[in-house]
């Protein structure tokens, strides 16, 4: 058995004759605890908002997203695309063409990005879940052309879910100069109507400038015939995205990224991943506060355990040896207090998340209570974290120890 280890337990729980120490030892253990609560409870509303975002955007982004890594469309029949589309793990396939215009209905104008989809679109995606009206998802028939814009958008235009108007679309013709005495005749135009429903995504981003119409009305509008800007595809249930992503980048070479739901709006994920990384290094640096408490009670714990050093010094304990006890000794309060702490962070966490007693008040969110979800890869970093800093903390004390008993054995 380490020796100095198991005296270092006896220390943490027996009672010493300076209540004082007592009482600092148990605010270490406290501010160690609140800290470790903190952390593991920060965390988890972080991943809570993760997964939010994730939910969001996956009723609107197809599981894995083909683009050119240069320019902006690309021929969407080439050898390599044909083979992509024959993976026994690729269940569905569906162009698309993303480009800018201005839309207008009335008198108000807006900039949005124009998503053509091929009709396939609707078993990709998710977007049933997103729409909102009366009417039913439809891009086109045998005598109209039909558009889905965000209910951000439609607040921008004033036309209501079920406008009675059209819809115009315009983009500049491409290679074509804008004549200043007659402007509109460089503009390419089209029309569409509403089928009397539009999408809610809960994301500016989408919400605010997107509208979906049918693929042909698009290359109509941007003057293309058969290029698209993205192939998204839909994998079947036993497939592995990683691997299939892997397998897909392989085929098409460096001309093509393929993209996953998160690197289809990586800038997002970022913000999230930075904002959670920015809260752990704040609330480690608290930590790395509370962790101070600690080196006081050991100062004290050294001069009164002061014979106690010299009785083990006659039994052949060496000072770095008796200087290591009152390192482990404050390693064990770190440790007990990072496991109240998160003993603690956790049973809020999942109160929160069955409950949701903590709301996230007034205004129009997507929930009305702070998301939360448990990661295990947190609880793992916290308890290192909580460790790593203690240790840094406590290791001069080993030292310290060492050099006051060297000392005091001197003396005697």
């Amino acid at each position: 058995m380490n020796l100095p280890f198991f005296i270092a337990r006896r220390y943490l729980f027996a009672r010493k004759s300076h209540n004082v120490i007592n009482v600092i030892s148990a605010i270490s253990v406290a501010g160690i605890a609140l800290a470790s609560m903190a952390l593991i409870c920060t965390l988890s509303v972080f991943n809570g908002f993760h997964d939010l975002v994730s939910d969001l955007f996956t009723n609107f982004d197809a599981q894995l997203k083909i683009v050119p890594s240069h320019g902006k469309v690309f021929d969407p029949h080439s050898s390599e695309m044909l083979q992509v589309y024959e993976l026994a793990q690729v269940d569905l396939v569906s162009e698309a063409i993303e480009e800018q215009a201005l839309i207008q209905y009335k008198n108000k104008q807006e900039i949005v990005t124009v998503k053509g989809v091929s009709d396939n679109f609707y078993d990709l995606a998710s977007i049933e879940n997103t729409l909102r009206g009366q009417g039913i998802y439809m891009l086109h028939d045998d005598v109209a052309e039909y558009g889905i814009i965000g209910i951000e958008l439609m607040n921008k235009l004033d036309c209501g879910i079920q406008s009675v108007l059209p819809f115009s679309l315009h983009v500049p013709k491409r290679g074509v100069r804008i004549n200043p005495i007659n402007p509109t005749s460089g503009l390419q135009s089209v029309q569409f109507f509403s089928p009397g429903v539009i999408f809610q995504v809960n994301q500016s981003s989408y919400d605010d400038s997107y509208v979906l119409v049918s693929l042909d009305l698009a290359r109509t509008l941007f003057d293309y015939e058969t290029e698209v800007s993205a192939v998204e595809l839909k994998l079947t249930d036993d497939a592995s995205l990683k691997r299939t992503k892997r397998q897909i980048q392989e085929i098409l070479g460096p001309d093509y990224k393929v993209l996953d739901r998160f690197e289809q709006q990586a800038d997002v994920y970022k913000v999230v991943k930075l904002e959670k990384f920015i809260s752990y290094l704040f609330l480690s640096f608290i930590l790395l506060i509370a962790c101070f408490n600690i080196i006081g009670s050991l100062v004290m714990l050294i001069v009164e355990k002061q014979q106690d050093s010299s009785i083990l010094g006659s039994l052949g304990l060496s000072s770095e040896d008796r200087g290591r006890i009152f390192v482990y000794d404050g390693l064990l309060i770190s440790f007990s207090g990072a496991v109240a702490g998160l003993v603690v962070g956790l049973a809020l966490t999942l109160l929160q998340q069955k409950f949701g007693f903590i709301p996230l008040g007034q205004g129009s969110f997507v929930v009305d209570s702070y998301p939360v979800s448990v990661h295990l890869i947190d609880i793992v970093t916290v308890l290192i974290t909580v460790l790593a800093v203690s240790f840094i903390s406590v290791r001069p004390i080993g030292r310290i120890a060492a050099k006051y008993i060297d000392r005091k054995d001197g003396q005697d």
